[in-house]
């Protein structure tokens, strides 16, 4: 396996990606939540002001641009629910001029089942669906069905309309033949996950559609993505087998400089390199709460990858194995965050190194270094 490059700083990170986009399409990148993928993207972004004396190149999608999007929820009256769009950016450029209702619909429909209007006039998107009508009877006239307007729709619809927005706007930079259009400066896309709040079902979906979508820009416009969800990684490194493209698992070492680790061998480095991060929490005696989920987790994976439903395969034959499956039910359940994390006791803590300890020497993983 190649070794990992180090990079103190996150310009020369992206100037290393501006390089390579020279002669690849595509640049797919994971790394876990926290590491710096929208501080990245941003200072892609950024970097190609500097260069264009000012002028952008990148097109974007982070939780910046799902910024742009604002609710207003209409507190008082609780009846004129919508979503304000921040037309100043360049994000909606051409927005008053391009009738984009049925070219986003033409995405939306794929996975949702509300619709929505846009009033151009004061820049906003307004929401309806239909639902069972309470008073419906089949002996009477009113309808089975009623549509209600106004409405607030659910988080992960809601990011499923930012996305879909998105998609569109990025069809408009590619089927522009003659560069004359509102989006003639992209030259990349960059897109940091996408994918938040969804189901596996809706990530496999919005990964199929956004490979097709830019396989359709044929380098005409460059693409990198960046995720920490593992089953999206997976659909994109496999669908874009044979393309030009770049792998990476980006990572911080211990004195917080950036790594980048090629994954071009294999689409699952990532689980690999997660277990080797909680060997090396074992080994240091810095157990934290969020270790049990992230164990949890890749004995799920390997269970699902054997065709197993439950991680308690990855233990059976094992001693203690009751002892540990009941740990791992007990301490993973918890919402720990890595921001704000929780050491624990000594005795949960040689619990895990006795749990990880066992799994490793049953399916002898080989693990790589991350801090050099």
């Amino acid at each position: 396996m190649a070794k990992a490059t180090k990079y103190k700083t996150l310009n020369g990170l992206v100037s290393r990606f501006r390089a390579e986009l020279n002669d690849v399409n595509f640049i797919l990148l994971f790394a876990h939540n926290g590491v710096g993928k929208t501080r990245t993207s941003m200072e892609f972004k950024d970097k190609g002001k500097r260069v264009n004396n000012g002028d952008g190149d990148t097109f974007y999608f982070n939780a910046f641009t799902e910024d742009l999007f604002v609710w207003d929820n209409d507190l008082p009256g609780d009846t004129e629910r919508h979503i304000k769009l921040t037309t100043s950016s360049n994000f909606f450029n051409g927005f008053q001029n391009l009738a984009l209702e049925e070219k986003i619909f033409s995405h939306l429909e794929r996975y949702a089942t509300f619709d929505f209007r846009f009033d151009y006039n004061n820049s906003k998107a307004i929401f309806s669906k239909k639902e069972k009508n309470p008073k419906y009877h089949p002996n009477n006239e009113q309808p089975e069905y009623v549509t209600n307007h106004n409405v607030k729709i659910s988080r992960g619809e809601e990011n499923l309309f930012k996305w879909c927005f998105y998609l569109t706007l990025c069809e408009l930079a590619i089927d522009d033949e003659d560069g004359t259009g509102p989006y003639n400066w992209v030259k990349y896309f960059y897109i940091d996950d996408p994918i938040s709040s969804l189901d596996d079902n809706n990530a496999i979906a919005v990964a199929t559609d956004l490979i097709f979508l830019i396989k359709k820009a044929n380098g005409k416009i460059k693409t990198i993505i960046s995720t920490h969800h593992s089953l999206f990684y997976n659909v994109l490194w496999n669908e874009l087998r044979g393309e030009k493209i770049n792998r990476y698992f980006l990572y911080k070492n211990k004195q917080e400089e950036f790594k980048l680790q090629s994954t071009d061998d294999t689409p699952y480095f990532h689980h690999v390199a997660l277990l080797t991060e909680l060997q090396k929490a074992s080994d240091e005696n810095k157990i934290y709460s969020y270790h049990f989920n992230a164990l949890r987790s890749i004995l799920e994976k390997t269970a699902s990858f054997f065709g197993k439903k439950d991680f308690q395969f990855c233990l059976k034959g094992i001693n203690d194995e009751i002892l540990y499956n009941r740990a791992l039910n007990l301490l993973s359940h918890g919402k720990y965050s890595i921001y704000q994390p929780v050491e624990l006791a000594d005795d949960n803590k040689d619990l895990f190194k006795r749990i990880l300890k066992s799994f490793v020497d049953k399916y002898d993983f080989e693990n790589f270094e991350l801090v050099d």
